[in-house]
Formats: structure tokens, C-alpha cells, sequence
């Protein structure tokens, strides 16, 4: 490496954080502060030392010509060479200037090692349990004897790259986390990049973005405390096709084949089966959620047709729904080869993983492509009648598979642990050492009564993504994403994409599993309730055909839209899901769309980005009118009340409305459906229980109104409304003062990103402060096109999941286009780059997105050339 005429990235602002395993620092850190902290000058020292070199001459081992590096006024890099090798081995090298911690902490949770980072940590040690049961790095191991060549060597060029960053460096040098991880833990230097550790992230994308199994474990279990399969099944409604539209008509698919919901002979009631499913839920929460969890992760995508244009060429946007961390999610970078050819095909910019080469999501020279969660359902718990070593199967037995893992804990003892896999998969009620459930209610002639459960995965076996992701990059045509979706198997998402030769269009791929119509019994067999293990008639019967799979170009409407809606009309094309996003973004989406096209004034970037920050509230659209109806006599408790007259049902951050109607919300759910749920089952507020209420408003004297708590009082929806809004008026009065024209939403509703490891309260506030970002008010919420999830269920109003970017692609002119990410793009605190995004973010602003070789250069404040090594 030559001495550095490198200048070092600029000095920080702020930080951010994450909702994930932490470790308890409470006396070290403090040791740690006194240590450090003694003096700025050790604090800056500290802080600094991992910061990267982004400008001058640095040697890069293994490169075969000189690769350039300039990084735009966000500490965005373009990274330009004449070899595909040589450019993902510069973008190996440079992820790992920026971001090499996070990759590391994603390959231990991958792994099941987390431990051996962290050290002992009861939650830690219970995600290394649950992803050495599942088996993620084996999988992973087996893919890389499955992808093509041209992927292996991406990934070891990106691996190499990787490593010659590491090696002589110091973990003090390399993140500050090292440092304060040391404080408690020996931490010896970071192993070498494996190329296997990214194929294993692609298995934490599929875990948190894999469907509807939270939904299967919901019905079973509200079975045990309803007792009546009709009545889950409103709790679960059918989506509502006559209200939202899904992605794709009928014409557009054309019939296929439909599916019936046939049912199986298992009865789901009892005690003993519920703590079996109750088990398996406790042991899959256990697993750390890298890009997020639960039904406020989704997406928006759209694409609108050139002829609506005022580039004349299609616009395309996109903004995942994603749990929000610091640093976000997605690193921004451009990947270019000097000279285009068919050996280094590549010129393309967008949102990357780091870990893992390329780009996920953005655009080319000739096509854009944006990604939304299909929410295909590619999982199946089935329940196991186990004998020792083995498992009851069609009247005879199928044996029992073994795995011995050794979990090591940095400072503490190893944990062996005996993982068994079924012919289903393996068998998660074992991961906390609970013991088979006894007495089990099961169909007649079922093999006993003692049952555990085993999880069915699409992703548990390997497959051919890493191949999708590459070859994303060179698409050009309609042609090209659909050779990409039959390799995109997990996790499934919908593309939606514009090219620059003035097509649109929309793909759906993923691997989704072929259930049989099961006939007789109270549920059905479709995969929304857990299936009998000992039948083979529940097993998966092969997969969908990836030209089967539904898919649309230049629709007659002139757009498309995807945001986890149903992607066709019940019955028509293959069975995906019944477990769909309830439609309400995608349809408002459809709605400010059509209402611009009728302008006949031409979309532009801007109209794009600003339906990407749109407010309405779909839950007050269904709610107010009924509220209003209902009489408050008390003057004070009117005042809550009384803002919703005027309300324009935009939930904005400055809106004292939104926050008196989110408490209503929230207290609603609690008077209706608490009672009647389990203790951990309340409602999270999702899209699912807007759907629920919104049948429930014209059902007055329906059962789920009465709070049986009350059990002198059979209340209906007028008695439940009204406390509702007497008590969220009361409930805001303590939180936010007296004076009800004074609240505001963003008083409650804040992002606060926090970091994977050090985002406890149990750290110190100056350490804790310089890693995790000072919360920021924001406006939206859960089914809102401005997607800020909260959880209804919890009392916080607090972001669980958000936009983790935006982007809006204008194809008539790609250095026109935009974007901003939740943060920023370096992974250092010390950085100035760590959340110099975060602020823009939150109000909605997006930056200029350069793409052509002139206008990246022109954006340039930092040039980095990487040379080959003389050796």
C-alpha cells in the first residue's frame, strides 16, 4: 500500500441505530468511556482511526489494471474498471472500507456464530440455536456448487477484495465496534471474507421477507382462545378484490388454473397443541431480523408509460418497507466497466447489500427494475408424531436426521446442540429444549396424541439467486427479467420495471410451493393452517413453473402498480397466497395515478417522489364518519373528537388530528379484540385488522364489539367507539398537555434507527448517542403509502418499519433521475456519511442520482485510484 496522499472521510454528525440482539455494556462501557472518553482528543482518535481513505493512490493486490473510485457529496462511490474481476474486487474493497462491521455481524448471524461475537448473551445464543437448526450455512454451501461460474467468481473477486482491506489491519482500525466489543470480549481480528458468507445472506433475506407464516401460527393459535374456525377466519378476511384492485386483472393473466381451498382433518383446538405452536413461535422470534420483520415490511413500485411522460420515456419508482437500522439497510453504489462489452457487461447504479456483489436494486443503461415482496407462502409448519428416532408417516415410519452443531460464546462455555431434521424440515419446537406435546386433539385414526413441529421452507433448499441478482444487472427487455425471475427463487419478490426503449412491465417470480386439495375437516389445506406430518397427501407436490408465473407488459391503464397487494384476481393464474397485504397503498396509489393521468398534464420525477410521500390515511377514511356520528357529552372529552371534524385525514407530522386518531386506533383494537385473543396475540394494527373493522363498522352488534371483560355489559360498536375516544383523549392529555389543539403525530411518532449491537439503553449516553442517530418526528403509518409502520399491539407509537430508500427512475433522461436512503452510506459513526441522509429522509426530500460517465464525474468530490500490486 503507498503512503497515503489519501485524504480520510470527513469528520461526524450524528449516528443511528437498529432493533436487534444486543449486548449488555453496562460496566464495561463505562470503563470503556472513562478509558476513551477521558479526553476529545481520544475520543476523535478513537472514532477516526477506521475511517477510509477516499482519495488519492492505494495498491489493491490481484487487480489486473487501474480501477478508479470517485464518491459523489454523500460519500457515494462510482467505481469504474476494465474487468469484471477487477470491479467487484474494487467493490469488495471499497463495502468494506465503508461498511466492513456490518458485513461481519451479518456473516456470525448467518452462521449461527453470534455468539462468538458478542460473547454471553441469552439472545444471541438463542438466534445461533435457531439458524444452526435451520441449517442456513449448509444451504448456502451447497448453492455455491450450484450457481453458474460467472457467479463463483463474482464472489470471490468481491471476497478478495474483501480481504486485502482486512489484511494488517488492526480491528481497531477496521470498525469502531471492535473497540467497544473488546471491552468486554477478546476480539481477535476478523476472519477472512468467504464467498459461502454471502450466499448466506441470502438466506436472512429470505427469512424476513418469507410470507405468510406469522399468519399460519396466528390462526392456530386464536383457535385455542376462539374455539370456532368461522370466527378466526374473520380475523383473517379474504382480500378485498371488490374494494382494491390486485397488480394484474384476469385479461391481463389470462384463466388459469384455479385453486379451491380444500380442508384438512385436523382439528386445531387444545391447550397442549397451542403451547407446541406457541413453542415454535417463541424459537423463530428468537432469530435477529437483519432487514426487518412483520406485516409493516412490504414495498411500493410503479412504473408509468412514456406516453404519460414529460421525458416521453417511462418513470419507474420504488421504496422497500424494511425494519430500520443504522446504518440502513442499503449501500448506494455505481458499478461500471470502462468499455462495455460481453466480458465486462456491467454499467449500473442502485442499492447494494454489503456482502454481496452488485447491485439489488436500480438500473442500467437500458432498463430499471424496482422490488416489492410477492408474500408468496413458502412455508408450512407441520405437526410430527415423533417415536425416538423416528416419525409416523402413511402407516409406517420415515427416520430422523441428525446434526451436531457446537456453538461457541466468546468468553464463555461452548453449547452442543443435536439438530433433527424430518422429511418436512427441521423441527424448531426443539430449539428451546421443549419437550413433545402430550394430548394433542388430532383427526380419528391419527397416530396418538404427542406432536412437535417441523418447518417447511422453500429456502432450506439451495438455489440459483446469486445467479438472478448478476444477471439483474445486464437485463434489457421483457425477455431478460423473465430469465431472471425463473432464478430469483427466494425470497419471491414482484419486479416491476420500465426500459429505456419505452416499455413497462411487471414480473412475478420465486420458487412457490404445489399443496393438494385435501378434502374433509374444519380447515383448509391450502397452507394458512399448520398440516398433518404423518400423511404425505399434506406434503408439497413439486413447485410452480416459473413460466406459469403471472406477468404483464405495457398494460392498456398506461401503469403498473405492486405493493404486496394480490398480484391476480382470486382464483385465476397459480395459487400463491391467501395471506396478501389488504391493498390500501397499492389501491391510493392507483387512485393519484389515475387522477393525474386524467390532467392530461404530463407525470414528471417530482409528481413521482411526492406520491411516495403521500399521508392519507385509509384507516380514517373508514373510521371518521362513523365517530362523528357518535355523541360525547363531556366538553373536555369532546376535544378530541372535535379535531376530527375538520380533519383532512392526512396523517402529517404536525397534524394533532392523526395523533388523537392513532390513540383511537389503538384503543379500539384493544376494547374489541384483547379479550378474546391470546396474551401475546393482541392487534398490531396492520392492513389485515383495517380490513377486520372495516366489515366489522356495519356489523353494530357483532360479537367481536362486546369487551367480555364487562361481562354485566354486552357493549356494541357505538360503546366501544365512544370509550375508545374518551380514552385516547385521556390517555393523550398525560402524554402530550391539556390543550388538544397543541398535540402533534410527530410527538409520538418518531424513526429512530438504532445499531445491531450497541443500540441498548445499557450503554452510557455519549457512547450511546455516537452510534445511534437522534430520533426524528415523521409523519404517515402502517397501510400508508408513506409507509412508517408502528405496532399497534405495544405501547409505542414508535417506526418498526419504513421506506428504507426511495428511488424514481426517469428513463427519458437516467441523470435526471433520484433517490435517498434511510441513513446514509458509510457504516462508521465517525463518518459524516453515516446519516447525512437521514434528516432528507424524513421529510421526504431526495438527492440528484448521476448516472452517465460526465455527470458522475462532474458530481465527484473524492477520486480514488486503485493500482495492481507490483508485486
Amino acid at each position: 500500500m503507498l503512503p497515503p496522499r489519501a485524504q480520510t472521510d470527513k469528520y461526524p454528525r450524528n449516528v443511528s441505530r437498529l432493533r436487534l440482539v444486543r449486548v449488555a455494556f453496562a460496566t464495561v462501557a463505562v470503563v470503556l468511556v472513562l478509558a476513551l472518553v477521558a479526553t476529545a482528543v481520544g475520543v476523535v482518535v478513537v472514532l477516526r482511526r477506521p475511517l477510509p481513505e477516499v482519495s488519492g493512490e492505494l495498491t489493491l493486490p490481484g487487480l489486473e489494471g487501474e480501477v478508479t473510485v470517485t464518491r459523489d457529496p454523500r460519500g457515494v462511490p462510482t467505481i469504474t474498471a476494465s474487468t469484471s474481476e477487477d470491479l467487484f474486487r474494487a467493490q469488495g474493497y471499497v463495502t468494506a472500507q465503508d461498511r466492513f462491521f456490518e458485513m461481519d455481524y451479518r456473516r456470525h448471524v448467518t452462521a449461527g456464530r453470534l455468539s462468538e461475537l458478542v460473547g454471553e448473551n441469552e439472545d444471541a445464543l438463542a438466534a445461533d440455536k435457531v439458524i444452526r437448526t435451520f441449517g442456513w450455512r449448509h444451504v448456502a454451501e451447497q448453492e455455491w456448487d450450484v450457481v453458474e461460474q460467472s457467479t463463483r467468481d463474482a464472489l470471490q473477486a468481491y471476497a478478495d477484495g474483501v480481504n486485502a482491506y482486512l489484511a494488517d489491519r488492526d480491528p481497531s482500525q477496521i470498525a469502531v465496534e471492535y473497540t467497544v466489543l473488546g471491552a468486554r470480549t477478546s476480539t481477535p481480528a476478523p476472519e477472512k471474507w468467504d464467498p459461502v458468507d454471502s450466499l448466506a445472506w441470502l438466506k436472512a433475506l429470505a427469512w424476513d421477507l418469507r410470507g405468510n407464516y406469522d399468519r399460519e401460527l396466528a390462526r392456530a393459535r386464536t383457535f385455542a382462545s376462539v374455539q370456532d374456525v368461522a370466527r378466526v377466519e374473520q380475523l383473517f378476511p379474504a382480500y378485498p378484490q371488490d374494494v382494491n384492485q390486485p397488480i394484474l386483472s384476469a385479461e391481463q393473466v389470462g384463466q388459469g388454473a384455479t385453486t379451491t381451498a380444500a380442508t384438512t382433518g385436523l382439528d386445531l383446538a387444545g391447550d397442549d397443541l397451542q403451547a407446541a405452536l406457541a413453542s415454535a413461535q417463541r424459537a423463530l422470534d428468537a432469530v435477529p431480523h437483519l432487514v426487518g420483520d412483520g406485516e409493516g415490511v412490504g414495498s411500493n413500485s410503479w412504473a408509468v408509460s412514456g406516453r404519460y411522460t414529460e421525458s416521453g420515456a417511462p418513470l419507474l419508482a420504488n421504496d422497500p418497507h424494511l425494519g430500520i437500522s443504522a446504518p440502513g439497510i442499503w449501500a448506494q453504489v455505481g458499478l461500471r466497466c470502462a468499455e462495455v462489452t460481453a466480458e465486462c457487461p456491467y454499467d449500473v447504479t442502485g442499492f447494494a447489500n454489503a456482502g454481496m456483489p452488485g447491485v439489488v436494486i436500480g438500473h442500467n443503461a437500458d432498463l430499471a427494475w424496482g422490488l416489492t415482496n410477492l408474500g408468496a407462502d413458502v412455508t408450512d409448519f407441520f405437526l410430527e408424531k415423533v417415536d425416538d428416532d423416528v416419525t409416523v408417516r402413511d402407516g409406517g415410519t420415515a427416520p430422523i436426521r441428525h446434526r451436531r452443531e457446537v456453538i461457541h460464546v466468546n468468553g464463555g462455555r461452548s453449547v452442543e446442540l443435536d439438530v433433527r431434521e424430518t422429511v418436512h424440515g427441521p423441527i424448531v419446537s426443539d430449539v428451546l429444549d421443549v419437550d413433545a406435546v402430550e394430548d394433542a386433539p388430532v383427526p380419528d385414526g391419527a397416530p396418538g396424541r404427542q406432536f412437535e413441529v417441523a418447518l417447511a421452507w422453500t429456502a432450506l433448499q439451495p438455489g440459483r439467486t446469486a445467479d438472478a441478482l448478476l444477471a439483474m444487472a445486464t437485463a434489457r427487455d421483457a425477455d431478460d427479467v423473465a430469465a431472471v425471475a425463473a432464478l430469483l427463487e427466494v425470497p419471491a419478490q414482484n419486479i416491476v420495471f420500465a426500459t429505456v426503449d419505452g416499455h413497462i412491465g411487471y414480473q412475478a417470480p420465486g420458487r412457490i410451493p404445489v399443496r393438494t386439495s385435501v378434502l374433509g375437516g374444519p380447515v383448509p389445506s391450502d397452507g394458512t393452517w399448520p398440516r398433518p406430518g404423518w400423511d404425505s397427501a399434506y406434503d408439497w407436490q413439486g413447485f410452480v413453473d416459473p413460466t406459469d408465473m403471472p406477468r404483464t407488459l405495457d398494460p392498456a391503464e398506461g401503469f403498473v402498480v405492486a405493493a404486496n397487494q394480490a398480484v391476480t384476481p382470486s382464483g385465476v393464474g397459480p395459487f400463491l397466497t391467501d395471506d396478501w397485504d389488504y391493498g390500501y397503498r397499492s389501491q391510493r396509489i392507483r387512485t393519484l395515478l389515475t387522477e393525474r393521468l386524467a390532467t392530461g398534464e404530463p407525470v414528471t420525477v417530482a409528481d413521482m417522489a411526492e406520491i411516495q410521500s403521500d399521508q392519507r390515511n385509509p384507516y380514517a377514511d373508514m373510521l371518521v364518519p362513523t365517530l362523528l356520528s357518535l355523541p360525547i357529552e363531556d366538553e373536555f372529552d369532546d376535544d378530541g373528537q372535535e379535531l376530527l371534524r375538520d380533519w383532512d385525514r392526512v396523517s402529517s407530522s404536525d397534524s394533532a388530528a392523526a395523533a388523537y386518531f392513532a390513540a383511537v386506533w389503538k384503543t379500539i383494537l384493544t376494547l374489541a379484540f384483547d379479550d378474546d385473543l391470546p396474551d401475546d396475540a393482541s392487534p398490531a394494527g396492520d392492513s389485515r385488522w383495517l380490513e377486520v373493522v372495516r366489515r366489522l363498522v356495519d356489523d353494530p352488534s357483532s360479537p367481536w364489539w362486546d369487551d367480555r371483560s364487562t361481562p354485566a355489559v354486552v357493549e356494541g360498536r357505538d360503546e366501544i367507539l365512544t370509550r375508545a375516544m374518551v380514552s385516547a383523549r385521556r390517555q393523550l392529555t398525560t402524554q402530550l398537555g391539556r390543550d388538544a389543539e397543541d398535540w402533534r403525530w410527530g410527538m409520538l411518532h418518531v424513526a429512530a434507527p438504532e445499531h445491531p449491537v450497541l443500540g441498548g439503553e445499557s450503554l452510557p449516553g455519549v457512547l450511546r448517542r455516537l452510534v445511534n442517530p437522534s430520533p426524528l418526528s415523521v409523519g404517515g403509518g402502517s397501510a400508508i403509502v408513506d409507509a412508517t409502520a408502528w405496532d399497534a399491539s405495544t405501547p409505542s407509537y414508535a417506526v418498526t418499519a419504513a421506506p428504507s430508500m426511495r428511488m424514481v427512475v426517469d428513463l427519458g433522461d437516467l441523470d435526471s433521475s433520484t433517490w435517498v436512503n434511510l441513513t446514509g452510506t458509510s457504516g462508521h459513526p465517525a463518518s459524516v456519511h453515516y446519516t447525512d441522509q437521514f434528516k432528507a429522509w424524513a421529510t421526504g426530500e431526495t438527492f440528484p442520482w448521476p448516472f452517465t460517465q460526465a455527470a458522475t464525474e462532474a458530481d465527484a468530490t473524492d477520486h480514488l485510484t486503485l493500482l495492481p500490486s507490483t508485486d
